[in-house]
């Protein structure tokens, strides 16, 4: 995810006849073999090693050239929804899981699995886990890039001079509001704990530590209502009310990240696409997150899909087979950028930053929950996104919020 973070943007996606305006099999190539092709993604941290991977494509294919478009997520998809009525999507493109169902059946991008076959490509190169989150009515519809889980990241200079020990995996919900007590400094402007309002790498995370879940088994309902969730959500925000946390205003004006990236938060929890700015800071370090009744995390991974609409349709699909190949792969690990998704690959990623206890992020995959992954996803978000915030604000209580929460999701969920 992001990265993959909470700040996702509702998709409304009433093109089935997309794909099939804008030709699938346009013409592959121009007719001097020369191609421009388009490559959408969000993470600027993430562009030097993409420079590097599509250097090494164009050593393999020097006729096709790659223009990169980044959208900042918070916009990428409203964009992409825009892009799409318009049949202006870019040729290669970052997916989520949270969009895949919509913009699959909604025939914007395209299935692979094809293709994979004629080229002999194997899929097996990659955790099933994530062929299987991007396989729509049993077509893969995206190669895996990476992966990612949720750590504690914390400031070891702040321990330090508090005189605290640092994380490690017998903490639990206690320890975490006990040592956020601790180094919480107003004197000197420091936050034990950043009580962010995102799913991933938050409020999901603690509703599965405490047994709840957020959508059924089934599909059918939202978990939201239970006491399990309710719990969980008092829990996250009790950090803001006991002024152990930046507040919800405050974490709005100025990014969590960058609070602690600064030196005024001591631990936030994070994912592993923080790491290629995180590395630059020698006071910072990373642990596996804290246990509630069990220890879990949300796990995610991005992938590369072909726009149903692009005129260049070998020349994408030679671009995605190249950045899913073993070669890109590496790249991303010798970087630190990501966890990079094909098999074996992770242990140089691990390794490229030293400095920094890596191993929490994979370790993380063992006790991992997937996202949850509906046709409506992007809506249900929103519905988080605009609801759960006046719990975080203290405008209305976690019950009042989880009612109304509970209410509309489970609306999202009944439609066909």
């Amino acid at each position: 995810m992001k990265k993959w973070l909470i700040m996702l943007l509702t998709v409304v996606l009433g093109l089935v006849g997309l794909a099939g305006c804008s030709g699938n099999k346009a013409s592959s190539d121009a007719k001097d073999g020369k191609v421009e092709i388009t490559y959408g993604f969000w993470d600027k941290k993430q562009v030097p090693a993409i420079d590097e991977i599509i250097k090494l494509f164009n050593e393999k294919y020097p006729n096709i050239k790659v223009k990169k478009e980044i959208t900042p997520y918070g916009q990428y998809f409203q964009k992409l929804e825009t892009a799409a009525t318009g049949g202006a999507l870019p040729d290669v493109l970052w997916m989520n899981g949270a969009h895949v169902v919509q913009y699959a059946e909604g025939k914007v991008i395209l299935p692979l699995s094809d293709m994979a076959k004629k080229d002999i490509y194997s899929l097996d190169n990659y955790p099933k886990s994530l062929i299987d989150l991007y396989t729509v009515d049993g077509k893969v519809y995206g190669i895996p890039k990476d992966y990612d889980t949720t750590g504690l990241w914390y400031n070891k200079k702040i321990f330090d001079e508090a005189g605290v020990p640092y994380p490690d995996d017998t903490w639990d919900w206690n320890k975490l509001k006990e040592v956020a007590k601790q180094l919480t400094n107003k004197d000197k402007g420091i936050w034990g704990y950043a009580a962010m309002m995102g799913n991933q790498g938050g409020y999901y995370d603690f509703i599965w530590q405490n047994g709840g879940h957020i959508i059924s088994e089934d599909g059918k309902s939202a978990g939201f209502d239970q006491p399990e969730a309710i719990e969980a959500l008092k829990y996250n925000i009790s950090f803001i009310k006991e002024g152990l946390s930046p507040t919800q205003a405050q974490m709005t004006e100025t990014a969590a990240s960058e609070l602690f990236s600064s030196g005024k938060v001591a631990m936030m929890f994070d994912g592993p696409w923080m790491v290629p700015e995180y590395k630059k800071n020698p006071d910072l370090d990373v642990a596996v997150v804290p246990k509630g009744k069990k220890r879990a995390v949300a796990i995610h991974g991005l992938s590369n899909v072909i726009a149903a609409n692009t005129k260049h349709q070998d020349a994408a699909w030679k671009f995605v087979q190249f950045l899913g190949s073993k070669e890109a792969a590496e790249v991303y690990a010798k970087t630190g950028t990501v966890i990079p998704a094909f098999n074996g690959t992770q242990d140089a990623w691990k390794k490229a930053v030293p400095n920094l206890n890596l191993q929490a992020f994979i370790d993380g995959a063992e006790y991992s929950v997937p996202l949850p992954s509906v046709k409506n996803t992007g809506e249900i978000w929103q519905y988080e996104i605009d609801i759960l915030k006046k719990a975080w604000s203290e405008e209305v209580s976690v019950e009042d919020a989880v009612k109304e929460l509970t209410q509309k999701v489970n609306e999202a969920l009944s439609k066909k």
